[in-house]
């Protein structure tokens, strides 16, 4: 609230219940009205519909329970941040804590009560709507509209059942995505609430976002480490390595396009900026590498193959459908980029029951997605190839070990029974395995117990179960693992 001697909350409120008065008799008040943003807040909220002789604000689930609702909001996961900073004071003082979300619904409440008791009369509980919408000018749903730290003061609220209310609210934006996550808000009556509290209401919630940035900092670090190869690999090309929620974490040219970019609703083409054309490359984790588009640059083939039954591709970032058999067919020419004909593509994959007939007729179907990248005599790849299990090969050659265990997300499309891939994949776990057993320390060996093929794996649990400290949760959940496999 702006700075109102409490000499003038007096004048201040006989003011404003002479413009009530004016508006209730259905005319256009003369007198100087609210300040601005109460004043803003009342035209919405009479453009709403709002009565002002409403009682309570409304429920707001509706065959819903508010349990469940509050359960799944990111706003859980703040709870003990905010009630610690605020919840002692504010029952103390006589006052209500609640917590909403983006829309103004209470998902929480408490603090002293006998306030509760009294709160309960307008619907100042947890399950009820406080949108401006809903119950017109408050400091929550207020707070919501303008995206910032407010106090609503007794008369200063549109309904005239909340004028023994005042309430000092603060909205918490996701510093991930921009967006309102929900509000906090003090609420007492009258005499029990002071302009200043609004301060304190705006630190939890700044704190609050605090948290937030802290977690999703720590998202972004383990995504630029899980893509460095990816962002380097642009060699100087104009690129960005940009989150789910479309915000630039790394790349040279980052800085030209801003912190953030709006990613389109469909597809994967967008307009940045500047103007140019670029395409988003799904990672596969939530993230993207973004490359600007241009007739100079090969089209790039993504293929994501293992450790899933579900492989993926990717043309220049446009998911293509893909079924095992042409996972199967793609991963051959990838393995082999001078190319193979329909006879070795039918041995490799079928042995001396394939056909080379059916070779052909499956690329003429992977042609109608594709279109030229696959060249014929031989069949070949004539596009830029980004392969999981091609960049898994490459770490393995150059001794890494580390960044062998974050690529190794399983084995080499694990439902294949092609003769060549079954080899491929045998021979990557293979070597996978001997470089973790030769040099991987305890973060790489239990990268490598998180798949699906590694979960059971003897050797590894027993050496997370000799090499951690007993207590740590992953040499505890080796020693389990260990218990339930049937040794030989």
């Amino acid at each position: 609230m702006r700075a109102v001697q409490t000499a003038d909350l007096d004048s201040y409120a006989s003011r404003l219940r002479r413009l009530h008065e004016a508006l209730s008799d259905g005319e256009q008040p003369v007198a100087e009205g609210p300040r601005s943003v109460i004043s803003s807040s009342w035209r919405r909220s009479l453009d709403a519909g709002i009565d002002l002789e409403t009682r309570s604000a409304p429920p707001a689930f509706e065959g819903q329970d508010v349990r469940e609702v509050r359960s799944a909001h990111p706003m859980s996961g703040l709870l003990p941040i905010i009630t610690g900073t605020l919840l002692g004071a504010a029952a103390e003082g006589d006052q209500i804590l609640l917590i909403a979300d983006a829309e103004g619904r209470v998902l929480w409440r408490d603090g002293d009560h006998r306030t509760m008791e009294r709160a309960d009369e307008v619907g100042l509980a947890a399950g009820f709507d406080w949108s401006e919408q809903a119950i017109g000018t408050n400091g929550l749903g207020t707070a919501l509209a303008t995206r910032r730290p407010l106090h609503v003061f007794s008369s200063e609220h549109l309904v005239r059942a909340l004028h023994i209310w005042s309430c000092s609210a603060a909205p918490v934006i996701d510093p991930d995505s921009g967006g309102l996550l929900g509000c906090v808000d003090v609420s007492g009556t009258t005499r029990a609430m002071h302009p200043a509290s609004v301060a304190l209401v705006e630190a939890a919630a700044r704190l609050a976002e605090s948290h937030l940035t802290l977690r999703m900092l720590e998202r972004d670090e383990r995504l630029r480490r899980r893509h460095e190869r990816q962002v380097s690999a642009l060699r100087g090309e104009p690129g960005a390595l940009v989150t789910a929620t479309g915000r630039i974490i790394a790349g040279d040219d980052a800085p030209q396009w801003g912190h953030r970019i709006r990613l389109p609703e469909v597809g994967h083409r967008l307009v940045l900026p500047d103007g140019r054309s670029a395409f988003l490359e799904p990672l596969g984790d939530g993230g993207f590498l973004l490359r600007l588009a241009g007739p100079a640059r090969d089209p790039v083939l993504t293929l994501s193959l293992l450790g899933t039954e579900h492989p993926s591709a990717y043309l220049e970032g446009v998911r293509l459908p893909l079924s095992l058999r042409h996972a199967e067919i793609l991963a051959m020419l990838a393995l082999n980029p001078r190319g193979m004909t329909a006879a070795q593509l039918s041995f490799h994959l079928y042995g001396d029951a394939g056909n080379p007939v059916t070779i052909r007729a499956e690329i003429h179907r992977l042609r109608i997605h594709l279109g030229h990248t696959i060249a014929a005599r031989p069949y070949r790849l004539t596009c830029t190839v980004e392969a999981d299990f091609l960049e898994l090969k490459r770490l393995l050659a150059a001794g890494e070990t580390a960044p062998v265990a974050r690529a190794y997300r399983g084995p080499l499309l694990p439902r294949s029974e092609a003769p060549a891939l079954r080899r491929e994949r045998e021979e990557l776990e293979g070597q996978v395995r001997a470089r973790l057993l030769r040099r991987g320390d305890p973060d790489d060996l239990w990268a490598y117990t998180e798949t699906e093929h590694g979960r059971n794996d003897i050797q590894i649990l027993e050496r997370l179960a000799a090499t951690l400290p007993r207590h740590d949760h992953r040499a505890v959940a080796a020693r389990i693992r260990l218990s339930g496999v049937d040794l030989p």
